[in-house]
Protein backbone atom coordinates (compact mmCIF):
# COMPACT_ATOMS: atom_id res chain seq x y z
CA UNK A 1 0.00 0.00 0.00
CA UNK A 2 1.49 3.20 -1.03
CA UNK A 3 2.24 5.48 2.09
CA UNK A 4 -0.24 8.71 2.40
CA UNK A 5 1.36 11.95 1.55
CA UNK A 6 0.81 15.10 3.11
CA UNK A 7 0.37 18.74 1.65
CA UNK A 8 2.67 20.71 3.88
CA UNK A 9 3.55 24.69 4.36
CA UNK A 10 6.46 26.60 5.81
CA UNK A 11 6.03 29.66 7.28
CA UNK A 12 8.77 32.09 7.09
CA UNK A 13 12.19 32.10 4.58
CA UNK A 14 14.82 32.74 7.42
CA UNK A 15 17.60 30.85 9.21
CA UNK A 16 14.98 28.39 11.15
CA UNK A 17 12.23 28.58 8.02
CA UNK A 18 15.05 27.56 5.79
CA UNK A 19 16.23 24.99 8.50
CA UNK A 20 12.54 23.46 8.28
CA UNK A 21 12.20 22.91 5.07
CA UNK A 22 16.10 21.02 5.36
CA UNK A 23 15.03 18.65 7.97
CA UNK A 24 11.98 17.72 5.87
CA UNK A 25 13.89 16.38 3.82
CA UNK A 26 16.81 14.96 5.50
CA UNK A 27 14.04 13.14 7.10
CA UNK A 28 12.39 12.08 4.34
CA UNK A 29 9.02 13.46 5.58
CA UNK A 30 6.07 12.13 3.18
CA UNK A 31 5.35 15.09 1.03
CA UNK A 32 3.36 15.06 -1.40
CA UNK A 33 3.30 19.42 -1.93
CA UNK A 34 5.15 21.66 -0.24
CA UNK A 35 4.76 25.38 -0.35
CA UNK A 36 6.65 28.38 1.30
CA UNK A 37 4.97 31.56 2.48
CA UNK A 38 6.75 34.67 4.00
CA UNK A 39 5.88 38.44 4.05
CA UNK A 40 6.80 38.93 0.11
CA UNK A 41 7.49 36.79 -2.72
CA UNK A 42 10.94 35.80 -3.60
CA UNK A 43 13.18 32.56 -4.75
CA UNK A 44 15.60 30.63 -2.25
CA UNK A 45 18.18 28.47 -2.52
CA UNK A 46 18.15 25.27 0.24
CA UNK A 47 21.49 22.91 -0.30
CA UNK A 48 21.02 23.23 -3.89
CA UNK A 49 17.50 23.14 -3.55
CA UNK A 50 15.05 26.03 -5.77
CA UNK A 51 12.24 27.34 -3.46
CA UNK A 52 9.62 29.68 -4.89
CA UNK A 53 8.12 31.64 -1.60
CA UNK A 54 5.05 32.88 -2.27
CA UNK A 55 2.77 35.95 -0.30
CA UNK A 56 1.50 34.72 3.12
CA UNK A 57 -2.57 35.12 2.99
CA UNK A 58 -5.34 32.99 4.42
CA UNK A 59 -6.43 31.35 1.13
CA UNK A 60 -2.88 29.74 0.83
CA UNK A 61 -3.52 27.31 3.26
CA UNK A 62 -6.05 25.77 1.29
CA UNK A 63 -5.68 21.91 0.91
CA UNK A 64 -2.23 22.07 3.52
CA UNK A 65 -2.62 19.40 5.67
CA UNK A 66 0.05 20.61 8.64
CA UNK A 67 1.86 24.22 7.96
CA UNK A 68 5.42 24.26 9.87
CA UNK A 69 5.43 28.09 11.21
CA UNK A 70 9.96 29.14 11.79
CA UNK A 71 8.30 31.59 14.52
CA UNK A 72 9.25 34.50 15.93
CA UNK A 73 11.10 35.27 19.33
CA UNK A 74 10.69 38.08 20.96
CA UNK A 75 7.92 40.20 19.26
CA UNK A 76 4.55 38.90 17.80
CA UNK A 77 4.49 36.40 14.47
CA UNK A 78 2.67 35.47 11.88
CA UNK A 79 1.53 32.69 13.48
CA UNK A 80 -0.76 35.59 15.57
CA UNK A 81 -2.88 36.43 12.42
CA UNK A 82 -2.62 33.45 10.19
CA UNK A 83 -2.50 30.16 12.44
CA UNK A 84 -6.36 30.61 13.00
CA UNK A 85 -7.04 31.42 9.36
CA UNK A 86 -5.28 28.09 8.32
CA UNK A 87 -7.14 26.35 11.29
CA UNK A 88 -10.39 27.38 9.85
CA UNK A 89 -9.47 25.82 6.75
CA UNK A 90 -8.62 22.59 8.44
CA UNK A 91 -5.23 22.60 8.81
CA UNK A 92 -2.88 21.30 11.67
CA UNK A 93 -0.35 24.16 12.73
CA UNK A 94 2.71 23.91 14.28
CA UNK A 95 4.18 27.21 15.90
CA UNK A 96 7.88 27.51 16.62
CA UNK A 97 7.43 30.89 18.13
CA UNK A 98 6.21 32.14 21.79
CA UNK A 99 2.60 33.41 20.70
CA UNK A 100 0.79 30.00 21.99
CA UNK A 101 2.91 28.49 24.24
CA UNK A 102 1.81 29.30 27.37
CA UNK A 103 -1.90 29.29 25.94
CA UNK A 104 -3.67 26.74 28.29
CA UNK A 105 -5.67 25.39 25.46
CA UNK A 106 -2.56 24.86 23.08
CA UNK A 107 -0.05 21.72 23.68
CA UNK A 108 4.02 22.37 24.47
CA UNK A 109 5.13 19.48 22.72
CA UNK A 110 8.71 17.81 23.11
CA UNK A 111 7.96 14.30 21.35
CA UNK A 112 10.64 12.48 23.64
CA UNK A 113 9.07 13.71 26.66
CA UNK A 114 5.53 14.79 25.99
CA UNK A 115 4.21 13.50 22.62
CA UNK A 116 1.28 12.09 23.96
CA UNK A 117 -0.13 15.65 24.20
CA UNK A 118 0.16 16.62 21.13
CA UNK A 119 -3.47 14.58 20.36
CA UNK A 120 -4.87 17.20 22.80
CA UNK A 121 -4.76 19.84 20.25
CA UNK A 122 -7.64 22.23 18.72
CA UNK A 123 -5.41 23.17 15.88
CA UNK A 124 -2.51 24.31 17.04
CA UNK A 125 0.17 23.05 18.98
CA UNK A 126 3.32 25.02 19.90
CA UNK A 127 7.01 24.81 20.00
CA UNK A 128 9.22 25.32 23.07
CA UNK A 129 11.55 27.55 23.28
CA UNK A 130 15.01 26.16 21.85
CA UNK A 131 16.84 26.11 25.01
CA UNK A 132 13.92 24.32 27.11
CA UNK A 133 13.77 21.61 24.47
CA UNK A 134 17.42 20.76 25.33
CA UNK A 135 16.88 20.75 29.00
CA UNK A 136 13.83 18.45 28.97
CA UNK A 137 15.11 15.98 26.74
CA UNK A 138 18.30 15.75 28.79
CA UNK A 139 16.33 15.52 32.05
CA UNK A 140 13.34 13.99 31.25
CA UNK A 141 14.41 10.11 31.74
CA UNK A 142 16.25 11.12 35.07
CA UNK A 143 12.64 12.72 36.56
CA UNK A 144 10.85 9.65 35.09
CA UNK A 145 13.26 7.44 37.42
CA UNK A 146 13.84 9.38 40.99
CA UNK A 147 11.69 12.53 40.63
CA UNK A 148 13.42 16.13 40.85
CA UNK A 149 12.18 19.07 42.66
CA UNK A 150 14.94 21.64 41.74
CA UNK A 151 16.80 22.99 38.90
CA UNK A 152 19.34 25.51 38.65
CA UNK A 153 20.66 26.31 34.55
CA UNK A 154 22.74 28.76 33.07
CA UNK A 155 22.73 28.80 29.18
CA UNK A 156 25.68 29.83 26.73
CA UNK A 157 23.35 30.39 23.73
CA UNK A 158 24.70 30.83 20.03
CA UNK A 159 24.17 33.84 17.75
CA UNK A 160 21.75 32.23 15.57
CA UNK A 161 19.14 31.87 17.91
CA UNK A 162 18.28 35.32 17.50
CA UNK A 163 18.52 35.08 13.64
CA UNK A 164 20.90 36.17 10.98
CA UNK A 165 21.29 39.21 12.00
CA UNK A 166 23.38 38.19 15.14
CA UNK A 167 25.12 35.80 13.39
CA UNK A 168 26.45 38.44 11.01
CA UNK A 169 27.13 40.99 13.87
CA UNK A 170 29.56 38.09 15.23
CA UNK A 171 31.26 37.66 12.25
CA UNK A 172 31.50 41.53 11.40
CA UNK A 173 32.80 41.98 14.64
CA UNK A 174 35.47 39.31 14.54
CA UNK A 175 36.84 41.08 11.18
CA UNK A 176 36.71 44.11 12.20
CA UNK A 177 38.71 42.92 15.51
CA UNK A 178 40.86 40.98 13.68
CA UNK A 179 41.81 43.53 11.25
CA UNK A 180 43.20 45.83 13.98
CA UNK A 181 45.00 43.59 15.38
CA UNK A 182 44.39 44.31 18.63
CA UNK A 183 41.48 43.52 20.33
CA UNK A 184 42.35 45.13 23.31
CA UNK A 185 42.55 48.50 21.84
CA UNK A 186 39.30 48.08 19.66
CA UNK A 187 36.39 49.94 21.03
CA UNK A 188 33.78 48.37 18.72
CA UNK A 189 31.11 51.39 20.39
CA UNK A 190 32.85 54.31 19.43
CA UNK A 191 31.59 56.27 16.31
CA UNK A 192 35.12 55.36 14.82
CA UNK A 193 34.45 51.70 14.66
CA UNK A 194 30.74 52.13 13.70
CA UNK A 195 29.22 48.24 12.92
CA UNK A 196 25.94 46.91 12.38
CA UNK A 197 24.00 45.77 15.65
CA UNK A 198 21.34 43.23 16.15
CA UNK A 199 22.26 42.33 19.50
CA UNK A 200 22.48 44.92 22.20
CA UNK A 201 26.09 44.51 23.34
CA UNK A 202 29.49 43.49 21.65
CA UNK A 203 29.42 39.95 20.97
CA UNK A 204 32.74 39.09 19.36
CA UNK A 205 35.04 38.09 22.36
CA UNK A 206 32.92 38.97 24.55
CA UNK A 207 29.85 37.66 26.52
CA UNK A 208 27.08 38.88 27.93
CA UNK A 209 23.89 37.75 30.54
CA UNK A 210 20.92 39.25 28.76
CA UNK A 211 18.86 37.11 26.08
CA UNK A 212 14.91 38.67 25.45
CA UNK A 213 13.93 41.33 27.80
CA UNK A 214 14.45 42.26 31.61
CA UNK A 215 10.96 41.58 33.22
CA UNK A 216 9.56 40.31 36.53
CA UNK A 217 12.51 40.04 39.10
CA UNK A 218 14.78 41.12 37.03
CA UNK A 219 15.02 38.25 35.17
CA UNK A 220 14.68 38.11 31.57
CA UNK A 221 11.63 36.63 29.75
CA UNK A 222 13.76 34.47 27.83
CA UNK A 223 14.61 32.73 31.70
CA UNK A 224 10.95 32.45 32.86
CA UNK A 225 10.56 30.51 29.31
CA UNK A 226 12.74 28.13 31.10
CA UNK A 227 10.90 28.03 34.02
CA UNK A 228 7.29 27.82 32.63
CA UNK A 229 7.85 25.77 29.61
CA UNK A 230 9.62 22.89 31.61
CA UNK A 231 6.51 23.31 34.17
CA UNK A 232 3.72 22.73 31.01
CA UNK A 233 5.78 20.30 29.56
CA UNK A 234 6.66 18.21 32.36
CA UNK A 235 2.72 18.50 33.70
CA UNK A 236 4.69 19.43 37.24
CA UNK A 237 4.62 23.17 38.55
CA UNK A 238 6.12 21.72 41.82
CA UNK A 239 10.14 22.46 40.36
CA UNK A 240 11.74 24.77 41.58
CA UNK A 241 13.60 26.51 38.33
CA UNK A 242 16.01 28.98 38.65
CA UNK A 243 17.52 29.99 35.11
CA UNK A 244 20.63 32.88 34.01
CA UNK A 245 20.97 32.91 29.92
CA UNK A 246 24.16 34.49 28.17
CA UNK A 247 24.41 35.17 25.02
CA UNK A 248 28.62 33.72 23.93
CA UNK A 249 30.35 34.22 21.03
CA UNK A 250 29.04 30.92 18.99
CA UNK A 251 27.32 30.65 15.61
CA UNK A 252 25.02 27.92 16.53
CA UNK A 253 24.69 25.30 19.64
CA UNK A 254 23.23 26.14 22.87
CA UNK A 255 25.33 24.74 25.37
CA UNK A 256 23.40 24.66 29.59
CA UNK A 257 25.24 23.96 32.79
CA UNK A 258 22.31 22.25 34.23
CA UNK A 259 22.34 21.52 38.13
CA UNK A 260 19.90 19.47 39.54
CA UNK A 261 18.51 17.99 42.50
CA UNK A 262 16.77 14.82 42.79
CA UNK A 263 14.08 13.41 45.11
CA UNK A 264 15.49 10.38 45.24
CA UNK A 265 19.21 9.37 45.45
CA UNK A 266 20.76 8.23 42.02
CA UNK A 267 24.79 7.69 40.93
CA UNK A 268 26.11 9.65 37.90
CA UNK A 269 27.03 5.81 36.27
CA UNK A 270 23.03 5.37 36.71
CA UNK A 271 21.76 8.55 35.46
CA UNK A 272 24.74 7.52 31.79
CA UNK A 273 22.57 4.27 31.83
CA UNK A 274 19.72 6.18 31.86
CA UNK A 275 20.36 8.35 29.34
CA UNK A 276 22.08 6.30 27.27
CA UNK A 277 18.98 4.47 26.36
CA UNK A 278 16.95 7.38 26.15
CA UNK A 279 15.43 8.37 22.53
CA UNK A 280 17.16 11.42 21.34
CA UNK A 281 20.31 11.84 23.67
CA UNK A 282 23.41 10.93 22.66
CA UNK A 283 25.91 10.72 25.90
CA UNK A 284 29.84 11.76 25.44
CA UNK A 285 31.60 11.89 28.73
CA UNK A 286 34.83 10.80 29.44
CA UNK A 287 36.69 13.70 30.43
CA UNK A 288 40.28 11.75 31.31
CA UNK A 289 39.94 11.46 27.66
CA UNK A 290 38.80 14.98 27.14
CA UNK A 291 35.65 14.03 26.12
CA UNK A 292 32.11 15.83 26.58
CA UNK A 293 29.65 17.50 24.10
CA UNK A 294 30.94 21.07 22.21
CA UNK A 295 28.78 22.95 19.96
CA UNK A 296 31.33 22.94 16.87
CA UNK A 297 30.24 18.92 16.99
CA UNK A 298 27.11 18.79 17.57
CA UNK A 299 25.74 21.56 14.79
CA UNK A 300 23.90 20.19 11.96
CA UNK A 301 22.77 17.11 14.61
CA UNK A 302 19.17 15.92 15.60
CA UNK A 303 19.99 15.17 19.20
CA UNK A 304 20.71 16.35 22.89
CA UNK A 305 24.32 15.31 24.09
CA UNK A 306 25.34 15.29 27.27
CA UNK A 307 28.05 15.12 28.95
CA UNK A 308 30.45 15.74 31.82
CA UNK A 309 27.96 14.06 34.29
CA UNK A 310 28.86 14.06 38.33
CA UNK A 311 27.93 14.80 41.86
CA UNK A 312 27.29 17.21 44.56
CA UNK A 313 30.41 16.94 46.72
CA UNK A 314 28.34 18.98 49.27
CA UNK A 315 24.28 18.22 48.47
CA UNK A 316 22.82 15.35 48.71
CA UNK A 317 21.23 14.37 45.57
CA UNK A 318 22.42 17.17 43.93
CA UNK A 319 24.45 16.35 40.13
CA UNK A 320 25.74 18.14 37.25
CA UNK A 321 25.22 17.99 33.72
CA UNK A 322 26.23 19.58 30.47
CA UNK A 323 23.87 19.36 27.96
CA UNK A 324 24.47 20.50 24.05
CA UNK A 325 22.24 20.38 21.07
CA UNK A 326 21.79 22.45 17.35
CA UNK A 327 19.55 25.08 18.19
CA UNK A 328 18.64 25.97 14.83
CA UNK A 329 17.31 21.28 14.51
CA UNK A 330 16.79 20.09 17.78
CA UNK A 331 15.76 23.46 19.23
CA UNK A 332 13.31 24.47 16.58
CA UNK A 333 13.09 23.03 12.98
CA UNK A 334 13.51 19.35 14.20
CA UNK A 335 11.29 19.29 17.02
CA UNK A 336 8.74 20.53 14.97
CA UNK A 337 8.88 18.04 11.92
CA UNK A 338 9.12 15.59 14.87
CA UNK A 339 5.80 17.05 16.56
CA UNK A 340 4.53 16.17 12.65
CA UNK A 341 5.99 12.75 12.80
CA UNK A 342 4.20 12.33 16.17
CA UNK A 343 0.85 13.19 15.03
CA UNK A 344 1.05 10.98 11.66
CA UNK A 345 2.40 8.23 14.19
CA UNK A 346 -0.94 8.65 16.35
CA UNK A 347 -2.84 8.78 13.40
Amino acid sequence: MKKKEYTVAVVGAGVVGEEMLRVLHQRNFPMGELRVFARSARNIQVDGQAYSVQPITPEGFKGVDIALFAGTEGEKGAAVTYAPEAVKRGVIVIDNGADFRMDPHVPLVVPEVNGKDARKNKGIIANPNCSTIQMVVALWPIYKKVGIKRIIVTTLQASSGAGRGAVEQLFNETKEIMNQRDAGSLILDSGKNPVSRAMPQQLAFNIFPHIGSFTEGDYTNEEWKLVKETHKIMHDEKIRISATTVRVPVRTGHSESVYIETKEPITPDKVRELLKKAPGVVVIDDPKKNLYPMPKDVEGKDETFVGRIRQDCFVKNGLWLWVVADNLRKGAATNAVQIAEELIKQG
